[in-house]
């Protein structure tokens, strides 16, 4: 006797958890998007230009390598070439943020 009171308990909870699902899944599909990309650096450039702008413009951490900045480098300026329609101005900035990774630069804004 006790066996069909179970089962219905049983059907119950199963459709109740499947309504629960259903409101869960609607409520889900009407969220508004999130945008997937991560946001961009907001701001120009600095009038000096630091280790972390630097760092910053090439897409590196700001203790990389110095094959590692090299690279990124290249792969920013080939992106960005004045010759392959880029800024002028990019390109010397890029160069700028080379140089000062590589603490090529006076007042690079380096704790070394």
């Amino acid at each position: 006797m006790a066996t069909p009171f179970f089962a219905g308990l049983a059907v119950a909870a199963a459709a109740l958890a499947g309504r629960y699902g259903i409101q869960a899944w609607q409520a889900f599909k009407a969220r508004p998007p999130q945008p997937r990309m991560r946001k961009f650096y907001d701001g120009g450039f600095q009038p000096t230009m630091t280790r972390r702008e630097a760092a910053l413009i090439l897409g590196v951490r700001e203790n990389a390598t110095a094959e590692k900045v090299k690279e990124q480098h290249r792969k920013v300026m080939v992106a960005n070439h004045p010759d392959a329609g880029g800024s002028h101005y990019l390109a010397s900035k890029i160069n700028e943020a080379k140089d000062v990774m590589l603490g090529k630069t006076k007042g690079s804004g380096s704790a070394f």
